[in-house]
């Protein structure tokens, strides 16, 4: 009897290791240098909107936000924001770049209870070389069976992955912290979902929650992901 579920599919950010503390201390410092031009809740609303407006040109990822706040610098200065400002937003990003990477609690454990045992796909979005280098310095790289760095996530990816990695959609999992990318495109493809909050989640990631999806899961943290895979294959 062939297996129930055959492969897993992990997000990165926010999901093994921590990722959106680093924009929110970002977008604080940003707010400190425009704080003589707007208040903090209208730059914040004008950047979402920016990000929103940039996704189709830059891709999700760091260099997309920080050409998104030196956009909104200008729109909110009426086009005088001074040079050193556009500096610091520069200095900025260049160091989101190379924060070091903290992985979250269970998540180098959980997969390697499941190494060997399911196919593990990281499947995360973003810029190729800030993904690739989160990816060597967490340590988790040999407890994958395959890498893939999309430009965002969709049925049809999902689709397309789950067929060259494992047994189609039907018999996958994909687990992640949100909801827009990771948990109902993959319901959408036939997959299950599963959704592991995290404290900070980017606004643009968020989405209604599938209650009614039979193939929808939702666990505190990682450490509960087994129950889940036990409660599935029986």
């Amino acid at each position: 009897m062939a297996k129930q579920l055959t492969t897993i599919g992990f997000d990165a950010d926010d999901t093994l290791w921590h990722n959106e503390r680093f924009f929110v201390l970002t977008q604080d410092r940003f707010a400190n240098l425009l704080r003589d031009h707007t208040d903090p809740d209208t730059l914040m609303d004008r950047l979402l909107t920016a990000e929103r407006r940039n996704i189709p040109h830059y891709g999700f990822g760091i260099k997309g936000f920080t050409l998104s706040m030196i956009e909104t610098a200008i729109d909110v200065t009426n086009g005088k924001v001074p040079a050193t400002v556009i500096a610091e937003i520069l200095q900025a990003g260049r160091e989101m770049l190379a924060h070091p990477v903290e992985l979250l609690p269970q998540a180098q454990t959980t997969l390697e209870a499941l190494h060997g045992h399911y196919t593990l796909v990281l499947i995360t979005k973003g810029d190729l070389l800030d993904q690739e280098r989160k990816l060597a310095e967490s340590g988790l790289r040999d407890l994958f069976d395959a890498i893939e760095i999309v430009s965002d996530k969709t049925p049809d990816v999902y689709h397309r992955l789950f067929d060259a990695y494992g047994d189609g959609a039907a018999r996958g999992m994909m687990v992640g912290n949100s909801m827009k990318s990771d948990v109902v495109p993959m319901i959408d493809a036939g997959g299950w979902g599963v959704h592991v909050p995290h404290g900070q989640t980017w606004a643009i990631e968020h989405a209604e929650t599938p209650d009614n999806a039979p193939r929808f899961k939702q666990i505190d943290n990682l450490s509960e992901l087994k129950q889940i895979l036990d409660q599935i294959t029986g």
